[in-house]
């Protein structure tokens, strides 16, 4: 049926289930939040969600991108489903997340001065915009 043929006082069903395409990694963590209370805590200032339980005598698992393929960060957060990362640094739709972001997701799973122990692994997808800023 082709556009033209649809009557004009009758509408075609959503694709998608946003309230605002701008509000919606917002919209994302905080039902990531409402979901997992006890398990997910967000980074204040930063679209970063990490695990409530960093143990920092460890090597902590951050990986991040862009949003829109949800749940490939966030998703797996030790806790949630998968329990493979400590924590998820989210973008934008379909752009990466900026370089305070990543930064500051690093130093809240890492202790200066650890004698050694711990650390942060970064995982890294092959998109351009990850790896430039990653």
């Amino acid at each position: 049926m082709s556009s033209s043929s649809i009557p004009k006082n009758e509408t075609t069903a959503p694709k998608k289930f946003l309230n605002d395409p701008s509000d919606a990694v917002t919209n994302y963590i905080q039902g990531l939040l409402y979901q997992y209370p006890n398990t997910l805590r967000k980074l204040s200032n930063h679209n970063v969600l990490l695990s409530s339980k960093i143990d920092y005598n460890r090597v902590n698992i951050l990986s991040g991108g862009g949003s829109g393929h949800e749940p490939s960060h966030a998703g797996y957060i030790s806790g949630v489903v998968g329990g493979m990362l400590t924590g998820a640094i989210l973008g934008g739709i379909f752009a990466s997340p900026s370089v305070s972001s990543i930064l500051a997701a690093i130093r809240a799973v890492t202790k200066p001065n650890n004698d050694g122990k711990g650390g942060c692994l970064l995982v890294v997808k092959n998109y351009t915009g990850d790896r430039l800023n990653f």
